[in-house]
């Protein structure tokens, strides 16, 4: 008998503030909610977590209401009841094993900037994931969460890897250069890998190995693809 597929683990934002600007932020509904259906109309199960666990923000503008004036995936995880049961109660990431998932995920927002890329427990469960040959992926401002993922050799697991993610030509026509605490194209670079990256506002992804990351959030389908067939074998 084969054994069960074992589900795939998205690790959210908790998130809610834009710096000092005084505005809220928090998850790009898109890029949870498309790679989410990705995942589950592929026979997947999807189970959600965040750094303080519980209903995590949605960035402002990505989410519109009421529920019916949005399209295609947010429109339908808004209104699909069992995801919302999993969205307003995620997971603390310090509860969760990557050994009991078979591949890790990590939607953007700005809201990853602040909270995932400090998170010790999201950088132990991307690390593991990765360090056990599981397809470990990201979108946006996602990848903010594996900066501080690092292989066994004490080096990051972008080290030498073909990586992409919100590139600093779209933070600056964001407006966002000076309020985030970092910059990821350049944090991924420090960090050895090998940054690639499509037009601006493009969909573009990389798969390198068992990483996958993708640049913006018409990138999120790409990379859910990506996911998928990895997870099939392919």
């Amino acid at each position: 008998m084969k054994p069960a597929i074992k589900p795939v683990l998205m690790i959210v934002t908790s998130h809610a503030q834009l710096g000092n600007t005084g505005k809220p932020t928090g998850i790009w509904a898109e890029e949870l909610t498309t790679p989410f259906y990705a995942l589950v109309d592929a026979g997947f199960e999807v189970t959600l977590a965040s750094p303080l666990g519980g209903l995590p923000p949605f960035a402002e503008g990505s989410v519109k209401e009421p529920a019916e004036a949005n399209e295609g995936s947010v429109k339908r995880f808004l209104q699909d009841a069992a995801a919302m049961v999993k969205f307003k109660a995620t997971h603390t990431t310090a509860s969760v094993k990557a050994e009991d998932f078979s591949a890790v995920f990590l939607p953007g927002g700005h809201g990853t900037m602040w909270d995932t890329a400090t998170d010790p427990h999201t950088a132990r469960l991307v690390a593991d994931s990765f360090n056990s040959g599981k397809p470990t992926a990201s979108v946006c401002h996602g990848p903010a969460g594996i900066v501080q993922a690092l292989r066994p050799d004490g080096k990051s697991i972008v080290f030498g890897k073909k990586v992409n993610a919100f590139t600093n030509e779209e933070e600056t026509a964001a407006g966002l250069m000076d309020v985030v605490p970092f910059h990821l194209e350049t944090k991924l670079r420090e960090l050895g890998g090998i940054f690639e990256h499509g037009p601006m506002w493009g969909a573009y992804a990389v798969r390198d190995g068992n990483i996958i990351t993708g640049q913006n959030p018409a990138s999120s389908a790409l990379v859910a693809q990506h996911v998928v067939a990895a997870l099939q074998g392919k």
